[in-house]
């Protein structure tokens, strides 16, 4: 049973939510840790402070998750997400500790027609994924007790995100134009973190390796604007917020080709959960339903 567990990425959506998620369990002595007090690109950094605080569990949410800007800034993007990963597994190891690391979709290639599976043959297409796909290879290989979460498309009422991203420029435009022929599902922090904190008390040690861990259901970007500019005027009138520019008839469906970015996304994210289900007894919300929490929580500045 962990008793002293430690979170990076603290000033992130899913640190944000787990620290606030694992402060709710009393019995826990939760070290919370942003950037300034953990910097993931110094080894010797990283090695000082799980040595001072000496945890059960590190849980590492941290990560380079600027996707277009790592096509130009490889180095950082795999200090972050590969560099750092190794180093974090290798002391948890050293001083007896487990290890939670969070990955994405990105390992994979987006070409397949169904739901990908944890087995399934990786092939990330973005410098973001193959870092990503790096950090999941580091940890596997230090051979600690360990959980690798692959997540998707991951929001929240806190960070910077789609939802809020949506949120402003429906605010300032009467037209959207969003990508409809990308698939995954949106998950949000809350139910990453409600999961984790349901994966805690039965984890075993012979229990481990990689997890799809999202919320339940798919869809587009472009029908995740819909649903997110859907729900805001669901509660808009009651919460005081102002009335949005954009109508759902004025979001517009729109290809990849027509939205070009530097780094190419997975066409398919849609990943199954059965193994989680079937280990942990645990399935996570539909993101519909996901989504009107994370509105619930919502504060606009």
């Amino acid at each position: 049973m962990f008793r002293k567990i430690l979170i990076t990425g603290v000033n992130g959506q899913v640190g944000h939510a787990l620290k606030h998620a694992l402060a709710t369990d009393t019995t826990l002595n939760v070290i919370s840790l942003d950037r300034s007090q953990l910097n993931l690109t110094d080894a010797e950094a990283i090695r000082r402070v799980v040595h001072a605080h000496k945890p059960d569990l590190i849980i590492n949410p941290a990560a380079y998750t600027a996707v277009d800007k790592a096509e130009s800034e490889p180095e950082l993007a795999y200090a972050i997400n590969a560099a750092a990963p190794r180093v974090l597994a290798e002391e948890a190891a050293n001083i007896g500790a487990s290890l939670i690391h969070f990955s994405t979709d990105y390992v994979y290639s987006g070409n397949k027609v169904d739901p990908y599976i944890e087995t399934d043959a990786t092939h990330p297409i973005s410098v973001y994924g193959q870092s990503k796909l790096a950090g999941e290879m580091a940890v596997s290989a230090v051979g600690l007790p360990h959980l690798i979460l692959r997540t998707s498309w991951v929001y929240g009422a806190y960070g910077n995100n789609f939802l809020k991203t949506i949120l402003r420029l429906a605010s300032e435009r009467e037209e959207l134009r969003i990508v409809a022929d990308q698939m995954g599902a949106p998950t949000s922090s809350q139910s990453i973190a409600q999961a984790v904190m349901a994966i805690l008390p039965q984890w075993q040690e012979n229990t481990h390796g990689v997890y799809h861990l999202v919320n339940s259901g798919f869809t587009s970007w472009y029908g995740f604007a819909l649903a997110i500019v859907d729900e805001y005027k669901r509660v808009q009138i009651e919460r005081g917020w102002p009335v949005l520019k954009t109508l759902p008839s004025n979001i517009k469906a729109i290809t990849t080709q027509e939205f070009p970015t530097l780094a190419v996304r997975p066409a398919n994210s849609i990943l199954d959960c059965t193994k989680l289900a079937t280990d942990f007894a645990l399935q996570l919300p539909n993101w519909r339903a996901a989504l009107i929490e994370e509105m619930k929580a919502l504060r606009l500045s």
